[in-house]
């Protein structure tokens, strides 16, 4: 069986890595598109440059871990291979960067709301368990 290379609309990611901001953001969807567009926030800029920084360290072999409140933040080809820390509101959960999530949101992979697990019943919960003998 033949693996196939990840193409993002028919870009490699080392292509994808190579092309300036404006071009990358041609090819992405209009929402996305009209945010870069619009320019990014000051918060979105100063992790930005921590992303070009902490690639230069990865390029010498060091392992850099970011953390960023910055949920709004497009994934951008620069970006792929590092180990960002996001905030969900409570706690920084890590999100290691692949190519397939090129052009989504940092948000989307730190979840905000945990699952709903239920636990048992204690006495006194319902009108029928008050007759249940204690032992």
């Amino acid at each position: 069986m033949v693996r196939r290379e990840f193409t993002y609309r028919g870009h490699t990611p080392e292509e994808l890595m190579k092309m300036s901001l404006g071009e990358f953001a041609e090819l992405l969807p209009s929402r996305q598109r009209r945010s870069l567009r619009r320019g990014l926030t000051p918060q979105q800029k100063r992790f930005l440059e921590a992303v070009r920084k902490a690639r230069k360290q990865l390029k010498q072999g060091k392992q850099v871990v970011l953390k960023t409140h910055c949920r709004d933040m497009i994934i951008l080809p620069e970006m792929i291979g590092l180990t960002i820390k996001v905030h969900n509101g409570k706690e920084f959960h890590p999100v290691t960067i692949k190519p397939e999530m090129v052009g989504h949101y940092l948000g989307e992979f730190a979840l905000t709301r945990k699952r709903v697990v239920h636990g048992d019943p204690g006495i006194g919960a319902t009108k029928s368990s008050l007759y249940i003998p204690l032992k």
